[in-house]
């Protein structure tokens, strides 16, 4: 098997696993992902977040997701207990596809190493 089939598999299983618990049937997509993430690392439980809170959630998400590859750093939690990251080396241009690639790659680990798949 190759990398890219197995990821498509993991990739896969991850999803239909996700959409059932979070989704409502509406199947899950990476940015909906991404955000699940964002939540699930701020530690906040569920509540409702204003928008310009939703875009800090995904930026939360991708350091944390990106972190293991040393693009990122957890650096400190402010005073309302959002964790902060430092840029550790700048991403690299890639295509679209390869940053598909990169950030499915990186939650399918994250959620490996969580046992969750």
């Amino acid at each position: 098997m190759t990398k890219v089939s197995a990821l498509k598999e993991k990739w896969d299983l991850l999803v239909v696993k996700l959409t059932n618990q979070f989704a409502d049937g509406d199947e899950m997509n990476i940015d909906g992902i991404i955000y699940l993430i964002g939540v699930q690392e701020l530690g906040q439980g569920h509540r409702t977040f204003k928008k310009d809170e939703k875009v800090n959630l995904m930026h939360i998400a991708i350091c944390k997701l990106l972190e293991p590859y040393g693009y990122y750093e957890f650096d400190y939690f402010d005073d309302d207990s959002w964790p902060h990251y430092k840029t550790l080396t700048a991403l690299p241009n890639l295509k679209a596809g390869e940053q598909t690639i990169l950030m499915k790659e990186a939650i399918v680990n994250y959620f490996e190493n969580l046992k969750f798949i």
